[in-house]
């Protein structure tokens, strides 16, 4: 209690600053290790802004894209075999004009060029709310609801934790469904790994 009291008057006295470990009894146990600031199966979130499709028809208007990437199920020794083990992404694509959004899932692969260059390809499917059938000259007519969707990017390390990557993304049902316009979309993101 002594301890606490003049801990309590240094510190309104304008006095040293006083840690949590001060205020402890000596022969307490240690205090655990502070949480990470994400799950433990999350490595990094990414965020965003592309183009929509500039040569289509919904060309003109912005997206903003948010992902989520997992740890890599196990690590190998070697990093050229560790690059081959993907991690699971979650993301979608908020368009700002009121054209096609959407939410995708699947898969990405990264590989290091130099330690701050590296490249990435993700394969997996989306989800949209756009238009499946031709309605008119400025929709996309993307003819199945559940769609394809693969991506590249090309990215620079600028810290530990943070990236910047430019990206190109590409929606479609592979010929599935009768209209096969789909998507293709350009843009920058920024990630940061935990």
């Amino acid at each position: 209690m002594k301890r606490l009291l003049v801990a309590a008057l240094a510190l309104t006295a304008g006095g040293t600053a006083v840690s949590a470990a001060d205020l402890r009894p000596q022969d307490a146990t240690p205090l655990p290790p502070l949480p990470r600031s994400a799950p433990s199966f999350i490595s990094e979130v990414r965020f965003g802004v592309t183009a929509q499709d500039p040569t289509g028809p919904e060309s003109g208007s912005a997206n903003l894209i948010g992902e989520i990437l997992s740890v890599r199920p196990f690590a190998a020794a070697d990093p050229v075999l560790n690059s081959l083990i993907p991690r699971i992404h979650v993301g979608g694509s908020l368009n700002l004009a009121g054209n096609t959004s959407f939410g995708y899932a699947g898969l990405t692969w990264t590989f290091d060029i130099t330690p701050a260059i590296f490249v990435e390809g993700s394969l997996g499917g989306a989800v949209h709310n756009g238009e499946t059938d031709p309605i008119d000259d400025h929709h996309n007519a993307l003819g199945c609801t559940a769609l394809f969707r693969e991506s590249g990017s090309v990215g620079m390390r600028v810290t530990e934790n943070w990236t910047v990557m430019a990206t190109v993304e590409h929606l479609s049902n592979a010929g599935l469904c009768s209209n096969n316009r789909g998507l293709t979309n350009f843009g920058l993101k920024v990630g940061y790994a935990f």
